[in-house]
């Protein structure tokens, strides 16, 4: 079904664009899509990603069949180094204009992050989703704190206060917050390692070919989140399918990024239901700005492409500044542009959405993942050892985290070999 579309099937001269399946990003894209095709006679043809059991299990499939896309533009940015040392994906820094657009719109930092190992460029940075604490202002009022609990000790304290109320007052579900329990290697994005770039400033897992994991940083986040399972703080089992347990207020806090906004919004209980969001917890001798893992999705041009030069042309459209504030404007999600919190073009929006701006300032301080084709499997292996000392305390947090490099160097050697 795949290569009914694929490029190489195509001989009309069209670039086939896809997207993901969210809503908005589909309004968005037809919105670029449109005025395009209105002004050129190279065509866009787009379409959602094709449905399968996950994207990136898509994404695979055409690979391997050759029926890719032109652009792909949701691919996750630890995706990257394996396609580019498969050579299935065009260098972009070999087309004309690319360097110059990149080093104009995105940090340094962002560029050295997405540069590959043979020094080549193989992806655009587009949009991120900075994960932060959403909380219910309940947490505060109702149970006398007088500040966020935005440190290890401050949380696991509120813990342990809505613990107490949920035994006095008898209820079912009550918890301070939930995070994922699934032994999933991309589950661990969103609480282990949210959490270990807010401890440690952005330190990567790994470097220079080894575990670099083996630190306080790691074992700190791992007690801390082994303290919250073992005070039963949150709840070790899945809750209820179907239901937002912050809606119902359930749990207090939990990890999210700026799409919750409007979920929330929309699909509050009542009127008065009040939330907030704060930074990922830090230990209780952190200084300075917290740090935060940016979910980044990027866009790529696949080799089976017979114009790059004229996709890269198309995808300036979608991310010069005009095209950033229509991302911003369509999906409520961030551009991963330099200086968006400031810049005068995103200020209208920002002024009227004071929640997403939380997230623009948050955006000065953000990591992806490391540039490992490997990176999937570092996060299996780290994913099993949470298992083990996190949820079942079966190993104290240094042993854990001490196995987890041990298991990550013997993959990055044995692969190297």
């Amino acid at each position: 079904m795949l290569s009914c579309n694929a490029s190489k099937d195509r001989k009309d001269g069209t670039l086939l664009y896809w997207s993901s399946n969210n809503g908005p990003e589909i309004e968005f894209t037809k919105y670029f899509v449109n005025q395009w095709n209105e002004n050129n006679t190279t065509a866009i043809k787009f379409q959602p990603i094709p449905e399968g059991q996950s994207s990136e299990e898509v994404i695979l499939a055409s690979v391997v069949g050759k029926t890719t896309p032109d652009i792909y533009a949701n691919m996750w940015q630890g995706s990257v180094e394996m396609y580019a040392k498969a050579g299935v994906l065009i260098p972009l820094d070999t087309l004309e204009g690319f360097t110059e657009f990149i080093k104009e719109r995105c940090t340094e930092k962002v560029i050295e992050e997405i540069t590959s190992s043979d020094g080549h460029i193989y992806q655009i940075p587009w949009k991120i989703n900075p994960f932060m604490t959403i909380y219910n202002k309940r947490l505060v009022t109702d149970f006398g704190f007088t500040q966020l609990p935005n440190t290890y000790a401050s949380y696991l304290e509120a813990g342990k206060a809505v613990k107490a109320d949920k035994n006095n007052d008898g209820y079912v579900d009550q918890w301070v917050g939930n995070t994922s329990t699934r032994i999933i290697w991309y589950e661990r994005l969103f609480n282990f390692y949210a959490l270990y770039i807010a401890a440690s400033d952005g330190a990567s897992l790994i470097k220079n070919n080894k575990a670099a994991f083996n630190n306080e940083y790691a074992i700190g986040v791992f007690r801390f989140l082994q303290e919250i399972y073992r005070n039963e703080y949150f709840s070790i089992e899945r809750l209820p399918a179907g239901q937002d347990m912050f809606l119902s207020e359930g749990i207090f806090t939990k990890w999210t990024g700026p799409w919750d906004i409007t979920f929330v919004e929309k699909f509050k209980q009542r009127d008065d239901f009040e939330f907030g969001f704060f930074p990922m917890m830090v230990p209780e001798n952190k200084k300075g700005p917290v740090y935060t893992y940016s979910d980044p999705k990027n866009m790529v041009i696949f080799n089976t492409c017979t114009q790059p030069q004229k996709a890269w042309e198309f995808i300036k459209t979608l991310i010069d500044k005009e095209g950033d504030k229509k991302l911003l404007e369509f999906t409520g999600q961030l551009p991963n542009r330099k200086n968006i919190e400031t810049d005068s073009i995103f200020q209208e929006y920002f002024e009227n959405n004071p929640k997403v701006k939380i997230f623009a300032k948050q955006a000065n301080y953000i990591k992806g993942v490391d540039n490992s084709e490997y990176i999937i499997e570092v996060l299996d292996i780290i994913s099993q050892e949470y298992e083990a000392c996190v949820i079942y305390n079966k190993k104290t947090p240094e042993e854990a985290i001490r196995d987890a490099e041990k298991a990550v160097n013997v993959l990055l050697t044995g692969r190297k070999n």
